[in-house]
């Protein structure tokens, strides 16, 4: 089951005010510490020191169809002086530097900055966000394809294929919890493609809260994704498989 594409209201969005909504969402303070907790900060001063990784790496997600180079420019060169804290002549690094800048950083600051920074954000004028008075949130799945190296094939592996042939390249499950109304991503799990979404839903559910409504498709549906629910404090709205009968309490005047 994968997750449609989302579309923005207005896609003409100016870099300059995607900058400025880095600079409000994601403080240098907020970066600093997080360096500091994984332990992620340089000994030595160096031309892309970690916070300006950290940018980078969410900047390369906004403008994918540009080389890292010239993302890391355009970032530099649009984000105030005290947020990259780097000097007027400040050479920009080869593409093999900034990926060995990249290998440095690691995934664990990027992840603790997710799980400190991802929150519901919707108010009461947000389109489609509640019902009922209930915070809308929905969980899904799709998958990625990663790029075929031994590493990946073993970790993630490969989706099922002809006998005698083998899928071009291995694939990563991932697993994702969304409110509604902004389509923000408020939890994630990546996980082997061999896992099904059905495991790996039941621990995002470690994000709901009192007051929300958690929607998902058939394929999720068990006891225990209710169950859990339930003593989250949150209501549910799914679908049920057809295999699955409930008693008839009442039939209504649709035939329903």
């Amino acid at each position: 089951m994968l997750l449609k594409e989302f579309s923005l209201i207005n896609p003409k969005i100016e870099a300059r005010q995607v900058f400025q909504v880095l600079e409000t969402v994601i403080s240098p303070k907020l970066i600093e510490e997080t360096l500091r907790e994984t332990s992620a900060t340089e000994e030595r001063f160096r031309r892309l020191p970690s916070s300006l990784v950290v940018c980078l790496v969410i900047a390369m997600s906004l403008w994918s169809s540009d080389s890292m180079t010239s993302v890391l420019q355009n970032l530099v060169n649009g984000l105030s002086r005290q947020w990259t804290k780097l000097g007027e002549r400040w050479p920009v690094p080869s593409s093999s530097s900034i990926s060995e800048a990249r290998q440095r950083l690691g995934c664990r600051v990027m992840s603790r900055l997710f799980t400190r920074l991802a929150r519901p954000q919707a108010t009461g004028s947000t389109v489609g966000a509640f019902f009922g008075g209930l915070r809308v949130m929905a969980v899904d799945g799709t998958v990625l394809d990663v790029p075929d190296s031994e590493a990946n094939a073993r970790v993630f592996g490969y989706p099922a294929s002809r006998k005698g042939t083998r899928a071009s390249f291995p694939k990563v499950r991932v697993v994702l919890l969304i409110e509604a109304g902004t389509h923000l991503i408020v939890d994630a799990l990546m996980c082997p493609y061999r896992m099904g979404e059905r495991v790996r839903a039941l621990k995002l559910l470690r994000s709901l809260t009192p007051g929300m409504l958690l929607m998902w498709d058939r394929g999720l549906h068990s006891y225990r994704m209710l169950d859990a629910t339930v003593r989250r404090g949150s209501d549910y709205l799914g679908r049920v498989p057809a295999n699955v009968k409930f008693p008839v309490e009442k039939v209504l005047e649709d035939s329903s």
